[in-house]
């Protein structure tokens, strides 16, 4: 039979198809497997496992059919020892079924650091080696002294702590500092459309200490709280005006940009709004 022939012929016809439905075949259990092993359009969100105890943490994980690893530990204040502080993926990203969530826990005891030495140090020096040090700034207490803004004790709850003293990173440092042996005054900051860590250092950075903080209505997450920024303060700001050393300095922040008052503020536009209430106790500090 010439080659013509067989081309012509119902045998090659008939295994010309037959490869052809198996080719096909094969492409479509090749597909289907693809789907079933990526599980193509099969994904659910992240749950929220922060603030978690372990146990918790792997079974709300087992019950969304994905699986946790423990990958670090830290210390923070954020949420109690044992519990995860950090999740990857965040919650709310979509991911496949059996993918592992990989947390970060706090750790049940806490990191100890060192109590620098501050005294005889200018204010603005000790505040910022107590930030690396770990440690955060407390009040800034100001007596008759000879000297003005230099560190003259530093102080934990309200006992004095000496250089080299181990004490729970995170912990709040009080400063005692001169102020002369008159009434020496500051310069009132204006912190008007400042965040609260940008104020705080505002009111820091003026020999100030903040007083209370207060968040209005459109302050609902801790989110919002970063937002927030000050349209209102206590003392209010005058380009003329100064405060003793140590005042307190109240401030009211928003994220509604209409509330950004004109350049001046008048003292009976304050009052109006009211005195100081309890700070709401989700969001003031």
């Amino acid at each position: 039979m010439s080659v013509k022939e067989f081309f012509k012929s119902r045998v090659f016809w008939k295994q010309l198809g037959l490869a052809m439905v198996i080719g096909v075949g094969i492409i479509l259990v090749l597909i289907i497997w693809l789907n079933i092993y990526t599980r193509h359009g099969q994904s659910r969100p992240t749950p929220e496992i922060r603030g978690l105890t372990i146990r918790e943490a792997e079974h709300v994980a087992g019950k969304n059919r994905m699986k946790l690893q423990i990958i670090d530990s830290v210390y923070t204040t954020v949420v109690p020892r044992g519990c995860v502080a950090e999740q990857t993926p965040l919650p709310g990203h979509r991911v496949k079924k059996g993918r592992t969530i990989q947390a970060t826990i706090n750790a049940f005891n806490p990191e100890m650091v060192a109590v620098p030495d501050l005294v005889g140090l200018p204010r603005r020096q000790a505040l910022s080696i107590i930030e690396t040090a770990g440690l955060q700034i407390g009040q800034l207490n100001y007596v008759p002294d000879l000297t003005v803004d230099f560190v003259l004790k530093q102080t934990i709850h309200g006992r004095e702590v000496a250089p080299g003293d181990s004490v729970q990173k995170g912990m709040v440092v009080d400063l005692v500092l001169g102020r002369g042996l008159s009434s020496q005054r500051t310069t009132l900051p204006r912190l008007t459309g400042l965040t609260l860590d940008e104020a705080r250092n505002e009111i820091l950075g003026a020999s100030l200490n903040l007083g209370a903080y207060v968040f209005d209505a459109t302050v609902l997450t801790g989110e919002d709280s970063l937002n927030a920024f000050v349209f209102k303060q206590n003392p209010e700001y005058r380009s003329e005006a100064s405060v003793q050393l140590g005042s307190a300095v109240y401030i009211w922040l928003t994220t509604d940009s209409l509330r950004m008052p004109s350049d001046t503020i008048s003292t009976d536009t304050i009052a109006s709004e009211g005195e100081i209430g309890e700070p709401d106790k989700d969001l003031t500090r």
